[in-house]
């Protein structure tokens, strides 16, 4: 379990718009910023309650379920 307040992670929004999930994001939780990045892309590995990766596809598309961190 995440210390971190607000919710955590969103497996529904696998397969959905990677702009639109970050909204949804952003919207269900004030204290994160979602940040939408190409499945793949090289990022730091530091843990951080106020940060969720939106990972997608070629076409836009969540390809894992964004989650605090």
């Amino acid at each position: 379990m995440s210390s971190c307040p607000g919710k955590t992670s969103w497996p529904e929004l696998v397969g959905k718009n990677g702009d639109d999930a970050a909204a949804v994001v952003e919207s269900e939780n004030r204290h994160v910023n979602a940040i939408v990045l190409k499945d793949g892309t090289p990022v730091t590995r530091d843990f951080r309650c106020d940060r969720v990766w939106v990972w997608v596809d070629d076409h836009g598309v969540v390809v894992r379920a964004p989650k605090v961190g």
